[in-house]
């Protein structure tokens, strides 16, 4: 385990379903290939202890398992809110590289997007692999609001926001076994390709 920061300005962006998701301790996981104004072109992790910031524009019902999907309020090319709700952090305490198609439908029980999403992701820049992130995901002692400003915009997947956010007092999702738990079997899938 990584020694806490007691704040930071750093943040992970992610669909806003996804966020809840974490935070709701449903899961554990997230699927990237990174923004397209990545640098360098591909996927990296920049920050392993990161806020939560949720995103909203390129939501897609279609690409979440039925549970998720009517959760999601499509909204406008380019719109954002006034004030973007930070509820959480998390430590990215696993970041691990997967190609094969029938290892990431495995891990379908284990996130919160349909076989459509992950087709679409292993399609684009194939010669890329999908990357899962597994993240210990901790509630903020007290929600943040803060101002929206325009360069948190655009596909990019790491940004730092203007004020640093308090960490402390912050509580994990899950308890230490099931997130142990979870880290284990789906570490198992990934490395185990036996069929």
């Amino acid at each position: 385990m990584l020694m806490e920061l007691s704040q930071t300005v750093h943040t992970l962006k992610e669909w806003a379903v996804a966020i809840d998701a974490l935070e709701a301790g449903k899961t554990i996981m997230l699927l990237r290939k990174g923004g397209i104004r990545e640098q360098p072109g591909r996927f990296r992790v920049a920050h392993q202890q990161v806020l939560l910031y949720p995103t909203f524009e390129h939501q897609q019902p279609l690409l979440l398992k039925a549970e998720y999907a009517p959760l999601i309020n499509p909204v406008a090319s380019g719109w954002h809110p006034e004030t973007v709700r930070i509820g959480s952090w998390a430590e990215i305490t696993d970041f691990l590289p997967v190609s094969d198609e029938l290892v990431v439908n495995r891990l379908l029980p284990f996130h919160i997007w349909n076989e459509h999403f992950i087709r679409d992701r292993l399609k684009w820049k194939p010669q890329q692999p999908l990357f899962i992130l597994l993240l210990r995901t901790y509630k903020l002692s007290q929600v943040q609001e803060i101002p929206y400003c325009a360069e948190y915009g655009g596909c990019k997947s790491w940004i730092d926001i203007a004020q640093p956010i308090n960490l402390e007092a912050s509580e994990p999702v899950l308890p230490d076994s099931d997130y142990q738990y979870l880290t284990t079997k789906i570490s198992t899938i990934i490395t185990n390709k036996m069929h």
